[in-house]
């Protein structure tokens, strides 16, 4: 009885789930960002974590030790600030920052104000800011992914360069670690699914951060102008997880609202009319600062007090429907949202890229089907027909592009045709076919053939695509013993007669329009 009456500093238990519990969730909901931040940044970006959480926790354990306490490293605090501290920090820094940093953050700002709960600002944050201030240099060095050193995204936009928001919302942009928005926001909703974290901190550090940056930032409220600072300096996993930590924010729920919107109003006016691209961490401390004062003005109701808990506890009123959709719903339906926005965002990154591999490609096969065009720029862009070639009588064949092939001497040897036919098996087929000067066909190749595996694929097979080879015909026909013949590829029928069309309907071109015309 004398134990259950027993009082003692925070933090309390109030719910069924621990302190260690809560920390192994918050530690792996950090695992995202931490991974996208190796894969991306190499394995130093690794050493850097775990150095982070392996002095954070042996900080933690020779002070217990020292001190004769109860060893209190398995309760995860000590882990998951040496994991904040690392995913704050740049992937090109010294190993030795990050222990540092732990040690100070553990023993400095954690243990000599009595441990957990007893901490009056965030420990990663105060470390990161006590590096900032020590070692200047080093943490303000970040690499970019081709090794040139150079300034964080937020401090390019500062300095009113061009960013890449797709790359800083995925995490492949230069920046610290923990860079990867999409990655910090699955981990932060659901931490805020699960109820662990307090919506009225993250979304109303992210609300008014945007409202005071659309107020103030001299863009006026333009979106891409927004997402870029809402997506780089730190502004995301300062929302989630370093303003949200539960012994430096306050208790009421009203309160936790003040105190985001200052984290939020704060970190903006730092952005606008400061100088540091890394300032959101100082807007976070302050507002620490300010939490007993916080506390001590807006108390929280106790639940019997309130007539609307007492009148839904009677049957009385009910919640509004947006709060009885249960928030782990919501988060999963926002993870999704981010998910579709983040494969729209590699397809959008990735795009040109694919299309100067596919045009590279194709130029590579224009010299296989015609070798002797051998110039300098070889291939010359000719007028191509418009739609379905020969209304329709080649069975959706579309002649895309014609070029003429040219030698060193600037002669005309022969023509290639970029043909697609939309009636394969599986889909659309297209070619380069190369037909000389003469008439001869001097040879096909594919660059999109995605017919089934051991049947129509084989049509890019030298047993099929060769027949047509240094041979002359008006068209071409599947029958083998006839002079114009060529053999089907048994059981693909189908991709036969796709891939005859298009080479006819090239062939006839060649004969009644550049030929014809000459």
């Amino acid at each position: 009885m004398i134990e259950k009456l027993n009082l003692s500093a925070g933090p309390h238990i109030r719910d069924r789930w621990t302190t260690p519990f809560i920390m192994l969730i918050v530690l792996l909901s950090l695992v995202p960002a931490a991974v996208v931040g190796v894969c991306v940044h190499g394995l130093h970006a690794l050493w850097i974590i775990l150095a982070a959480i392996g002095a954070a926790v042996l900080t933690e354990l020779l002070f217990c030790l020292v001190t004769r306490r109860r060893i209190s490293i398995w309760d995860g605090s000590a882990a998951v600030t040496g994991m904040l501290l690392a995913l704050s920090l740049s992937p090109s820094t010294p190993i030795a920052l990050p222990i540092i940093g732990s040690v100070f953050a553990i023993l400095v700002v954690k243990c000599c104000f009595g441990g957990l709960g007893k901490n009056f600002i965030n420990p990663a944050l105060a470390a990161r800011c006590f590096l900032l201030i020590s070692f200047g240099n080093a943490m303000t060095v970040f690499p970019k992914l081709d090794g040139v050193s150079s300034a964080t995204p937020v401090a390019e936009l500062m300095a009113g360069k061009t960013i890449n928001i797709t790359s800083m919302f995925l995490g492949t942009a230069n920046g610290v670690i923990g860079a990867s928005v999409l990655a910090l926001l699955v981990g932060g909703l659901i931490l805020w699914g699960l109820d662990i974290i307090h919506g009225e901190i993250c979304f109303s550090v992210l609300a008014s951060f945007t409202l005071v940056m659309g107020l103030f930032g001299g863009h006026g409220f333009d979106i891409k102008f927004l997402l870029a600072h809402l997506c780089g300096g730190g502004v995301v996993m300062g929302a989630f997880f370093m303003a949200t930590d539960y012994t430096t924010s306050p208790v009421s729920r009203l309160g936790q609202f003040i105190y985001g919107c200052l984290i939020g109003v704060l970190g903006a006016l730092f952005r606008c009319f400061g100088h540091a691209a890394d300032s959101f961490s100082y807007s976070i401390i302050i507002a620490n600062l300010f939490t007993p004062l916080i506390d001590m003005y807006i108390v929280q109701k106790p639940y019997a007090y309130r007539k609307s808990a007492i009148a839904r506890a009677n049957g009385e009123q009910k919640l509004p429907i947006w709060q009885r959709i249960p928030k782990p719903v919501i988060a999963l339906t926002l993870i999704t949202l981010l998910a579709g926005v983040a494969l729209s965002g590699v397809f959008t990154m990735t795009k040109d890229t694919i299309e100067a591999s596919k045009a590279a490609a194709q130029r590579a096969s224009f010299k296989v089907v015609l070798p002797d065009a051998d110039a300098d720029d070889p291939f010359v862009p000719m007028e191509a027909p418009a739609g379905v070639y020969g209304d329709g009588a080649y069975r959706k064949t579309v002649i895309n592009e014609v070029y003429k092939g040219v030698d060193q001497s600037g002669n005309t040897v022969g023509y290639v045709f970029v043909i697609t036919n939309s009636n394969g098996y599986s889909g659309d087929i297209k070619l380069s076919l190369g037909v000389k000067a003469n008439g001869t066909v001097c040879g096909i190749a594919f660059t999109e053939l995605n017919e089934t595996p051991g049947k129509g694929s084989l049509a890019a097979e030298p047993a099929f695509k060769d027949q047509f080879n240094n041979r002359v015909a008006d068209a071409f026909e599947l029958n083998g013993n006839n002079p114009n013949g060529i053999d089907a590829i048994t059981g693909a029928t189908i991709t036969s007669n796709a891939v005859l069309d298009a080479i006819n309907a090239g062939l006839n071109y060649f004969n009644t329009v550049i030929k014809g015309g000459n």
